[in-house]
């Protein structure tokens, strides 16, 4: 299995109309894509998303995860929005396994529900519902090199056809992005694009500086959107990263990836 960075949009965007209709459109095309773009369909999915933070590295293990609904004045029917896709408590335990091993420390949330920057696109990527979940929390401090740590703690599961997925942005400044175009948004996309295509070691080692990237702080005022692109990048091991989405939102420069 490939190793993922996506974008997950605002809020529920891509189940609400906007003005202009077609604002998100581009990206949830991209994001009913992916599914046939796979070598198979994975057993499992181990994602994380930039709106859960812990202490420590937290693994889900619900077996029937409720949905968190953590966005704040959509319409309401964005609030009756279903994803019912199971847990894998088995595969939790591995993941706690895996990173336990490699001497990270991790602990376990049993009541921890999806939140959106998970069954949102996953309404998308896997419509049905089918394929059981593990959510993986990002870790206070946002650290370049633990998120890297831990994705390469959890790369040997891609051989066990797990897909595993980092869902944040890679750009996240909502004041300039609601305010309209930032031509910055293109600079810093440009050096993260040429930073995951780089050599497996280039772009460790570029990942690990990235607030030392042009315009790092205008993408990303807070790091938590862009730390499970290194949780992705980790878990690509030595394996090449392209660019699998780029597009434009209100003028902003977004992108997603790909590993192996």
């Amino acid at each position: 299995m490939p190793a993922l960075f996506i974008p997950h949009g605002g809020g529920p965007c891509f189940f609400m109309d906007w003005d202009p209709l077609e604002t998100w459109e581009e990206m949830a095309v991209y994001l009913k894509r992916i599914a046939a773009t796979l070598p198979q369909k994975p057993a499992a999915v181990v994602v994380v998303s930039a709106h859960w933070e812990e202490p420590e590295f937290t693994v889900m293990t619900n077996p029937a995860p409720s949905l968190i609904y953590d966005y704040y004045g959509f319409p309401p029917h964005t609030y009756q929005i279903k994803y019912p896709a199971a847990g894998a408590p088995a595969l939790a335990q591995k993941i706690s396994d895996f990173l336990g091993k490699d001497g990270i420390a991790v602990r376990t949330d049993a009541e921890r529900g999806f939140d959106h920057g998970v069954f949102i696109p996953f309404k998308l990527i896997f419509p049905e519902a089918d394929i059981p979940l593990v959510q993986l929390s990002l870790k206070h401090g946002l650290d370049p090199a633990e998120h890297l740590a831990a994705g390469r703690a959890l790369s040997p599961l891609r051989r066990e056809n797990v897909l595993i997925v980092g869902s944040g942005m890679s750009y996240h400044n909502l004041k300039r992005f609601f305010s309209g175009h930032d031509p910055t948004s293109e600079t810093f996309d440009d050096w993260l694009t040429e930073t995951v295509t780089a050599d497996a070691k280039t772009r460790s080692d570029r990942l690990l500086r990235w607030k030392e990237a042009p315009a790092a702080r205008n993408a990303h005022p807070r790091a938590e959107h862009l730390l499970p692109l290194m949780v992705a990048a980790g878990a690509a091991e030595d394996g090449v990263g392209e660019m699998d989405f780029h597009g434009l939102v209100n003028g902003i420069a977004l992108s997603g990836y790909r590993f192996g």
